[in-house]
């Protein structure tokens, strides 16, 4: 559809909200969200108003003298974003609808916050100190790549590790749950991936709704809920009478598990809860694309302005460019190095099992281990083909 300077539009439901830097413009029917400058919003409200696109360019160049003013353009950006309800009073038909019915909904918002207000905030802080101090004093205490073979069946390992690491997951994204339903808001959880490690994924989208300090609540919840369980662990090491190996050797387990995951949403390279808590304290957002956007250009003769990017982000994208490049190396050089090692050498005294009597334990150990690798290989498989099919909706 061409859109003209004579052109009226009549957009959808929108509500504006003042953020960092700019303006987030949410779409009532899609909830879906979009950081605009001030310019866009008065754009927008003239439209509102019933103004056609050449009036409303008249008015803004008056009002803007340096800024690059194209209505028409603009128009067509916002009919790309399905912010159109109509153009020249006939109605668009998009073929987005609303996003998935998120949920949680039974859990009330006032045990939301019992675990997340102004006085839990800072009690988290504190256990953060804490945990760091144990190290600092107790160095035997921090986890060891053999706390992950707590028994000498390979596959009992893996059971073990999976239960655990499932535990502490849940309770990582309960904190999430928890920190949305403290605002009111509804969310979801969701199976994804970073790189090659699976995840769950508590939907926070709706953060969106809230002003940027509040969001930091959101994207901090989860770890907090972590270091409340290490903070744990670590006492139960420090003071618990323990005399069971077994025990012992699963609360070891417990504390490498969270230990990694802490480290993990510190690799902002991979949207983690840190990689958005970045961008929510920089007021700088779509880092990641926009990064790619920056690496791509450099190995292009093409020289296209990235529209997506404020004036003054380019400084803060460039140096996430190089941080997302070396992080990337590293991580992938720690696959080779540490992750294929340790599962070669994993296969490489799991294979003769194979041929130990069927009556063997170590029989079927091999044939449990061999299907729980399956079981994970297809999860990721399918987190990425999800992801690849979400991604060609869109498009």
């Amino acid at each position: 559809m061409k859109l003209t300077k004579e052109t009226l539009l009549t957009l959808h439901d929108i509500e504006i909200r003042k953020d960092t830097k700019h303006f987030i413009v949410e779409d009532l029917k899609t909830q879906e969200f979009y950081e605009m400058p001030l310019v866009c919003i008065d754009a927008l409200d003239l439209i509102r108003k019933g103004f056609n696109l050449g009036e409303i360019e008249e008015k803004l160049i008056k009002a803007y003298p340096n800024e690059e003013i194209d209505l028409v353009d603009f128009g067509e950006q916002l009919l790309e974003l399905n912010l159109v309800h109509s153009v020249d009073d006939e109605e668009i038909k998009h073929k987005k609808e609303h996003n998935s019915k998120l949920g949680y909904e039974w859990i009330p918002s006032q045990l939301g916050r019992v675990f997340f207000n102004k006085y839990t905030n800072y009690l988290y802080g504190l256990l953060f100190i804490v945990n760091i101090g144990i190290f600092c004093f107790q160095p035997s205490l921090f986890p060891h790549y053999k706390d992950l073979f707590v028994f000498d069946i390979l596959s009992l390992n893996i059971i073990v590790l999976g239960t655990l690491s499932l535990f502490t997951v849940i309770i990582h994204e309960l904190g999430h749950i928890l920190a949305v339903r403290s605002f009111g808001l509804p969310t979801r959880l969701e199976i994804g991936h970073r790189l090659y490690l699976i995840v769950f994924e508590t939907d926070l989208s709706l953060a969106w709704k809230l002003p940027s300090k509040k969001r930091n609540i959101l994207y901090l919840a989860g770890v907090c809920f972590d270091n409340a369980v290490l903070f744990v662990a670590l006492m139960l090491q420090l003071f618990a009478p323990i005399q069971s190996n077994l025990l012992s050797g699963l609360i070891g387990l417990v504390v490498f598990d969270v230990i990694i995951r802490i480290v993990y949403q510190a690799c902002i390279y991979m949207k983690t809860d840190f990689y958005f808590l970045f961008e929510n304290l920089t007021g700088t957002y779509n880092l990641m694309e926009n990064s790619i956007h920056a690496i791509k250009s450099l190995f292009s003769n093409s020289k296209v302005k990235n529209k997506e990017l404020f004036h003054g982000e380019e400084k803060i994208v460039r140096s996430y460019s190089v941080f997302y490049i070396v992080g990337v190396g590293i991580t992938l050089g720690l696959f080779f190095l540490y992750f294929l090692p340790q599962l070669l050498y994993m296969f490489i005294h799991i294979l003769p099992g194979f041929t130990s009597p069927i009556s063997d334990i170590y029989f079927w150990d091999a044939v449990l281990f061999s299907i729980q690798i399956f079981v994970i290989f297809g999860l990721l498989i399918y987190s990425y083909g999800k992801s690849h099919n979400k991604k060609n909706v869109e498009n």
